[in-house]
This record gives structure tokens, C-alpha cells and sequence, in this order.
């Protein structure tokens, strides 16, 4: 894949960005991120390549490791113990646990993108539900809310919400 890049670059294509693993005299890998030029005299004949290469071994550590925490994370809240339940900004369904399916008898797939409140809460506690969420929404949140959820065959379980608000990289 490399004497691709170069071979190309000798052609007059250009590659920049391409990632790709280097040993060292002592058979560490290292990995580098490479831009290949191709290199030209003064009358435009390509004479050959530069190549510019970038160590980026720590920033791959980095990010294996960030996937892997995320993979924990997804594992945690997917087998708690508790129903997890996440809302967007526009009340639609985001997270669905499998407590949170076995409760409800309603999949994953059957509500994620769906109105919570609209959906799934009961009429008398809707107003006060939604409030919560929208408080949460706004940084307020809330612990110990107890409301009734509907499950799939219209059969009333008491809830207890705690809604925490969730952030993306930025805050």
C-alpha cells in the first residue's frame, strides 16, 4: 500500500493523509501518517517524491483507547440493572436499555426516534414529565420523580426518574 502511494505520487497523484504502520530497528511499531508530493524539476518533469511523515502512534493509543471506554460505557448502560431511557432535545427517544425493553415490552428499535411523553407516559403525568425532561434538558436536573410508563399491551409500571443531563463534546 505503500509503494502505492509512492508509485502513484511518481504518476503525478498525490496522497495525503494515509495512515500506515512502520518497524523500527528494534520492531516497535509505529504508526505514521504520511503525505506523499511528487517532486518536480523546473520544467514540470516529475524527478520524484516527497514524502512528509507524521508520528501518530500516542493519538491511535488515544483513540483505541476512547473506543473502548465508549464500548464499556454502551455495555454498562445496555445490561444495568435499571431501566436507562434518553430523550433529545425534541423529546424523541435516543437510548433504550434492555431493562428498560424488558419492562416496557417495547424493543429498541420499536421506540428509539419516537416521542417519550407523547407515546409512552400516561395522560395525567405527561405535563409533569415533560417539564422534568425540559428542566433536565436545561441543566436542572431531577432525582427520585416517580410517574407511570406504558408498556406495549397499554399496562400501567410505576417509574422512578432520575434525569441527568446529557452533554455533547462541546458542554
Amino acid at each position: 500500500a505503500v509503494k502505492e502511494v509512492l508509485d502513484d505520487a511518481l504518476k503525478g497523484k498525490e496522497a495525503a493523509n494515509f495512515e500506515f504502520p512502520l518497524f523500527t530497528k528494534h520492531q516497535e511499531r509505529v504508526e505514521v501518517l504520511l503525505n506523499a508530493t511528487t517532486r518536480r524539476d523546473a520544467s514540470g518533469d516529475i524527478v520524484g517524491v516527497v514524502g512528509v511523515g507524521q508520528d501518530i502512534t500516542e493519538k491511535k493509543k488515544g483513540e483505541a483507547e476512547l473506543s473502548r471506554v465508549a464500548q464499556d460505557l454502551r455495555a454498562l448502560i445496555d445490561t444495568a440493572n435499571a431501566p436507562i431511557f434518553g430523550i433529545d432535545k425534541k423529546g424523541l427517544v435516543n437510548e433504550w436499555n434492555n431493562k428498560a425493553a424488558e419492562i416496557t415490552l417495547y424493543t429498541k428499535e420499536e421506540v428509539m426516534g419516537r416521542n417519550l411523553v407523547d407515546e409512552f407516559i400516561t395522560s395525567e403525568y405527561k405535563a409533569a414529565v415533560k417539564e422534568v425532561l425540559d428542566d433536565a434538558l436545561k441543566g436542572k436536573e431531577a432525582a427520585n420523580f416517580e410517574f407511570p410508563l406504558f408498556t406495549k399491551h397499554q399496562e400501567r409500571v410505576e417509574v422512578l426518574l432520575n434525569a441527568t443531563t446529557r452533554r455533547d463534546a462541546s458542554g
